[in-house]
């Protein structure tokens, strides 16, 4: 039997994810986070991007999309708060493909009234949903 960790991921709409894990691959700022059950404890923010939950008996990985938030990691525990968390195969990549460009067409009109921090952060968002349903459609 492989020596486990609880993980939660939760959204600030609903929970999108419990039990019993592996191990976990969460997009950290500064790049991939791997953790495994009696990790050292950690807290820190997490990007856009997907997560790789390795679920015991399971094949694949359950992918979630997270928008950022925070990571919580305790010996026996990990906890990810998410501002948007998305199981990967509920992701729209049309949906995504258009947040994309309206993004960065108004990056790319300086003339336009707007916040461009808005405008990198929804373009970020857009690129790691579309990355995360690369992954999903590549594992088939």
């Amino acid at each position: 039997m492989a020596i486990t960790v609880h993980c939660d991921v939760v959204s600030a709409e609903e929970q999108i994810f419990s039990g019993i894990v592996e191990f976990g691959v969460f997009p950290g700022e500064a790049g991939e986070l791997g953790v495994y059950p009696h990790h050292t404890p950690l807290l820190t923010r997490i990007k856009p991007g997907t997560i790789r939950l390795k679920v015991p008996a399971q094949a694949d990985y359950e992918l979630v999309y997270v928008s950022g938030g925070m990571l919580e990691v305790q010996p026996n525990m990990i906890t990810v708060l998410a501002d948007t968390a998305i199981r990967a195969h509920d992701l729209d990549e049309a949906k995504a493909l258009d947040a994309k460009k309206r993004a960065e067409e108004a990056l790319s009109n300086r003339n336009a009234e707007m916040d461009y921090a808005t405008a990198e952060a929804e373009l970020a968002q857009a690129v790691a949903q579309l990355q995360a349903i690369k992954k999903l459609k590549n594992r088939h």
